[in-house]
């Protein structure tokens, strides 16, 4: 490749075809390529390239706490969760109908986990993820209403394909969390897709919120399109230390054994 070749594609910004130009010609060389194959080669190695650029500033814009995938779930250590129904989900049509989804079930039964994986195949396939805890959107609210008059927070949680909002249910939310949420639940109703996952049961949303009429409106909105997952089980994150637990008296008993035997 000369160099006034490698000046123009680095001004035309097309960084794949600078990557794989000398590999791209030997091949074409080499199989005797005619000029629209190679074209199309070419053209197809800058689309990669530009396509692998978006994915990964998609995933740093989505702000997941980590990148998961539904391929590295432990499926077996809690049949309750409906596989099929996780993988409807990954296909994305209810993205495409505006629909929303709910993830409900105790700490540690790995729904988290399955709300960024979700996630991460919407990315792939082009739809635009926000992920935010509860505690963050709050926050991002508060912070907003500091410097009145800006109204910058809310056109962030509109903007998504997908926004998913992680752990309600935790512990109880701080004054007018109940009109954050629902400001952007009303506004995504039918429009937009969001996501929720709470370890809390429906009935205990006003009291988080310390807003009844607040709760009872944003689940009458979120809900009307939603489907629920509802898991069941243990926590997956204490599994080990369970195991280890019950390990432990048996490795006891048997060092009380070995000094027995030694006496």
């Amino acid at each position: 490749m000369n160099a006034s070749i490698q000046t123009a594609l680095r001004q035309l910004r097309l960084s794949g075809m600078l990557e794989s130009l000398d590999v791209r010609l030997q091949e074409a060389a080499g199989h005797g390529l005619t000029h629209t194959e190679f074209l199309e080669l070419i053209l197809q190695d800058e689309l990669l390239v530009r396509k692998d650029r978006q994915m990964q500033r998609h995933l740093k814009a989505a702000q997941f706490r980590e990148t998961k995938t539904l391929e590295d779930f432990d499926w077996q250590f809690n049949p309750s969760i409906k596989k099929k129904q996780v993988y409807d989900l990954a296909s994305c049509r209810f993205i495409r109908e505006n629909r929303d989804c709910l993830f409900l079930g105790p700490p540690g039964t790995g729904k988290s986990f399955l709300c960024q994986a979700i996630g991460y195949q919407a990315i792939k396939m082009g739809f635009v993820v926000l992920y935010r805890s509860i505690f963050d959107v709050v926050r991002d609210f508060l912070e907003d209403e500091a410097f009145a008059g800006q109204d910058q927070v809310l056109p962030k949680y509109l903007k998504p394909d997908l926004l998913i909002i992680d752990d309600m249910g935790l512990k109880q939310l701080p004054k007018h969390s109940g009109e954050c949420l629902f400001e952007i639940i009303m506004r995504r109703y039918e429009t937009k897709s969001t996501m929720m996952t709470s370890n809390r049961p429906l009935e205990d949303w006003g009291k988080l919120l310390g807003d009844v009429p607040a709760a009872t409106a944003i689940l009458d909105r979120f809900l009307h399109h939603a489907e629920i997952l509802t898991i069941t089980g243990r926590s997956y994150r204490l599994k080990d230390r369970v195991a280890k637990d019950l390990d432990t008296p048996k490795e006891q008993n048997k060092d009380e054994q070995d000094k027995n035997t030694e006496s």
